[in-house]
């Protein structure tokens, strides 16, 4: 049974379940090693099937892949019953990466990312990251014409400075922002999250379980090869890395009340704080869609909801 209520996207007409699914994993060749895709398209369905509405996905996950194995995922469910996000800004024409921000360049991606979810509209399109170049207003305005079109349904931005929020949104279309947030990435939130509250923008933290740190599977004697990219991350670096597991330690005990995961009541504590629209973990594997999803079953009373939020207070300001 589902205790979260669903979630309107800003001031669309979109509407999900507070979890969603991150699908970088799913088709993300360029991203992750030895993937495969009839586990990607069996990650998809699983979460279809147990509830999870909104799918999250982005060209640059395999440079188009994962948008093909969600096409092929969806092609027996009811389209009106989901919701698919995607992204666009990565432009390769030129024979190597470039943010590209361009009315016609997004025109474009946003036509081929339909061609390849097999699917007659996007729920949720986001300009993926900003270039350096194009007005941003102008940017959403082209995108605003696709959704006059009826191509996309809701704006999103993705990796904007508050400044570049606030000029995306001149015209009021944008209604969702996604960027990097967890329990352990608090800091850069608190100054952008009033102006969303106000112009009712919602919020998708993407990396919620910061790369596997926030699921309690990690101790003090972990260890990471140097080719492991968790050997570089200031998280799993002293004093972050300590301070990180005794607030884990701290979430052990309730996990234990509701004979959950820890993993699950982090999700549920994203999902209960006010300011988060849509969470969107990751999977590589069913079980760990089917984990994720029982994480919308766990009622968080407001006592343990502060626990969780008192126990991550170092990571509230700044700190490497």
């Amino acid at each position: 049974m589902q205790y979260y209520k669903d979630v309107k996207i800003g001031k669309s007409d979109v509407t999900s379940t507070p979890l969603g699914l991150g699908t970088n994993a799913v088709g993300g060749y360029n991203l992750f090693p030895n993937l495969n895709d009839d586990t990607g398209v069996e990650v998809v369905k699983t979460a279809l099937d147990n509830g999870i509405k909104l799918l999250d996905t982005a060209y640059v996950y395999g440079l188009g892949h994962s948008e093909e194995l969600i096409g092929k995922a969806i092609k027996d469910y009811d389209r009106s019953k989901f919701v698919i996000a995607t992204k666009g800004a990565h432009d390769f024409s030129s024979g190597h990466e470039v943010i590209n921000n361009d009315p016609a360049f997004l025109t474009k991606q946003v036509d081929e990312s339909l061609k390849r979810l097999g699917t007659d509209y996007i729920d949720i399109y986001y300009i993926h990251f900003p270039d350096d170049k194009t007005p941003k207003a102008e940017a959403v305005g082209a995108l605003q014409k696709l959704r006059e079109q009826g191509k996309i349904r809701a704006i999103g931005v993705s990796n904007f400075s508050l400044d570049q929020i606030k000029e995306a949104n001149a015209d009021g279309y944008v209604d969702i922002v996604e960027d990097q947030y967890s329990l352990l990435h608090q800091d850069d939130m608190a100054e952008m999250m009033p102006y969303l509250k106000e112009n009712n923008i919602s919020f998708v933290p993407y990396f919620p379980l910061a790369s596997g740190l926030l699921t309690g599977k990690y101790d003090k004697t972990a260890t990471f090869p140097k080719d492991d990219i968790r050997s570089s991350m200031d998280d799993f670096k002293e004093p972050r890395f300590s301070k990180a597991l005794e607030a884990i330690d701290k979430v052990r005990g309730i996990a234990s009340n509701h004979n959950a995961t820890v993993s699950q009541v982090i999700l549920a504590w994203y999902m209960k704080n006010p300011d988060i629209s849509v969470v969107i973990p990751g999977a590589k594997k069913v079980d760990q869609v089917l984990v994720n999803s029982r994480a919308m079953e766990i009622p968080l009373p407001d006592k343990e909801y502060q626990a969780i939020d008192d126990a991550f207070s170092y990571f509230k300001v700044a700190k490497k």
